[in-house]
């Protein structure tokens, strides 16, 4: 890995999903680690300082809203941009996200994995 490779963090429950982000996102020179619950992403957000993060909302043990709230309170990684990747894509959700300081998100029935790389350089 070059020393200047971002770092990308996909929070992910379905293994799909996390499959295609993950061989997308490398195959445009980023570093991608993973993590496969809200528990194990606010771990490893804390070990490896994503410069970005993908979060889907609902997982098991901590949903993506807990993830927020748990970066928010965390003045280390409250910064760290991220990008929602959900199922419902509903206003109210949005909304929700929108007081997270969140900076983008995809709904995954519209999901198009280009259009994650064009979000994450967007952010970066």
């Amino acid at each position: 890995m070059s020393e200047n490779q971002k770092k990308v963090l996909v929070i992910e429950d379905e293994e799909i999903i996390r499959g295609i982000l993950q061989k997308k996102i490398e195959n445009e020179g980023y570093q991608v680690e993973i993590a496969v619950d809200g528990e194990d992403g606010i771990s490893k957000i804390r070990e490896v300082m994503p410069d970005i993060i993908i979060l889907d909302i609902v997982m098991p043990k901590m949903d993506g809203f807990a993830v927020l709230e748990e970066m928010k309170k965390d003045e280390n990684i409250a910064s760290i941009p991220v990008i929602i990747v959900s199922n419902s894509g509903q206003p109210v959700e949005i909304d929700k996200v929108k007081e997270y300081g969140v900076k983008d998100w995809i709904v995954k029935t519209e999901f198009d994995p280009q259009e994650v790389i064009n979000k994450i350089k967007a952010q970066l």
